[in-house]
Protein backbone atom coordinates (compact mmCIF):
# COMPACT_ATOMS: atom_id res chain seq x y z
CA UNK A 1 0.00 0.00 0.00
CA UNK A 2 1.44 3.36 -0.54
CA UNK A 3 0.08 6.46 1.01
CA UNK A 4 0.23 10.19 0.90
CA UNK A 5 0.98 12.40 4.28
CA UNK A 6 -1.86 14.32 5.44
CA UNK A 7 -1.50 18.26 5.54
CA UNK A 8 -1.14 19.35 9.13
CA UNK A 9 -0.27 22.78 10.43
CA UNK A 10 3.11 22.87 12.16
CA UNK A 11 5.27 25.60 13.57
CA UNK A 12 8.88 25.20 12.05
CA UNK A 13 12.37 26.15 14.07
CA UNK A 14 15.28 25.71 13.46
CA UNK A 15 16.81 24.67 17.12
CA UNK A 16 19.01 27.27 19.12
CA UNK A 17 19.13 27.00 22.79
CA UNK A 18 17.41 28.90 25.09
CA UNK A 19 13.84 29.21 23.40
CA UNK A 20 12.42 26.42 25.43
CA UNK A 21 12.03 24.20 22.19
CA UNK A 22 13.89 20.68 23.66
CA UNK A 23 11.91 18.98 26.24
CA UNK A 24 14.76 18.23 28.30
CA UNK A 25 18.41 17.42 28.57
CA UNK A 26 20.80 14.68 29.40
CA UNK A 27 24.05 14.35 30.62
CA UNK A 28 26.49 13.86 27.53
CA UNK A 29 28.54 11.20 28.90
CA UNK A 30 25.40 8.79 29.29
CA UNK A 31 24.16 9.59 25.89
CA UNK A 32 27.59 8.50 24.72
CA UNK A 33 27.84 5.30 27.14
CA UNK A 34 23.87 4.40 27.21
CA UNK A 35 22.58 5.06 23.78
CA UNK A 36 22.89 3.74 20.24
CA UNK A 37 23.01 6.73 18.01
CA UNK A 38 25.88 8.86 16.27
CA UNK A 39 26.62 11.42 18.66
CA UNK A 40 29.20 13.31 16.19
CA UNK A 41 26.92 15.75 15.58
CA UNK A 42 24.44 16.03 18.48
CA UNK A 43 24.33 19.93 20.26
CA UNK A 44 26.48 19.81 22.91
CA UNK A 45 25.38 22.32 25.97
CA UNK A 46 27.87 22.90 28.59
CA UNK A 47 26.94 24.30 32.19
CA UNK A 48 28.61 26.57 34.51
CA UNK A 49 30.12 23.58 36.51
CA UNK A 50 31.60 21.89 33.03
CA UNK A 51 29.03 18.97 32.42
CA UNK A 52 28.01 18.76 29.07
CA UNK A 53 24.67 17.78 28.71
CA UNK A 54 22.69 17.23 25.29
CA UNK A 55 19.10 18.74 24.83
CA UNK A 56 16.24 16.47 23.73
CA UNK A 57 11.98 16.29 22.60
CA UNK A 58 10.22 13.48 23.72
CA UNK A 59 8.01 11.80 21.11
CA UNK A 60 6.25 8.31 21.61
CA UNK A 61 9.25 6.77 20.88
CA UNK A 62 10.85 8.03 23.50
CA UNK A 63 13.67 10.63 23.69
CA UNK A 64 15.04 11.91 20.08
CA UNK A 65 18.61 14.01 20.59
CA UNK A 66 18.57 17.41 18.72
CA UNK A 67 21.42 17.57 16.36
CA UNK A 68 23.63 20.86 15.25
CA UNK A 69 21.40 22.56 12.25
CA UNK A 70 18.39 20.25 13.30
CA UNK A 71 14.93 22.31 12.92
CA UNK A 72 12.09 21.13 15.81
CA UNK A 73 8.61 20.89 14.32
CA UNK A 74 5.47 21.19 16.49
CA UNK A 75 2.21 19.90 14.76
CA UNK A 76 -0.67 21.74 15.64
CA UNK A 77 -1.60 19.06 17.72
CA UNK A 78 1.19 19.99 19.89
CA UNK A 79 3.03 16.74 19.01
CA UNK A 80 7.14 17.59 18.57
CA UNK A 81 9.84 15.79 16.23
CA UNK A 82 12.96 16.84 14.65
CA UNK A 83 13.87 17.05 11.67
CA UNK A 84 17.40 17.28 10.01
CA UNK A 85 18.51 20.94 7.52
CA UNK A 86 18.49 18.13 4.82
CA UNK A 87 15.11 16.63 4.70
CA UNK A 88 12.97 20.23 6.20
CA UNK A 89 12.63 21.63 2.94
CA UNK A 90 11.30 18.60 0.97
CA UNK A 91 8.80 17.80 3.59
CA UNK A 92 7.48 21.36 4.50
CA UNK A 93 6.51 23.92 2.58
CA UNK A 94 6.96 27.44 4.02
CA UNK A 95 3.26 29.06 4.47
CA UNK A 96 4.31 32.91 5.91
Amino acid sequence: MKAKRVALNAEVEKYEGGKGLEDGFELWSDVVTKGWIVTDTLVKVEREDGKIFCPFIMTRRGRTFIGNGDYIIIDEDGTKQVCGEDKIWFRYEKTE
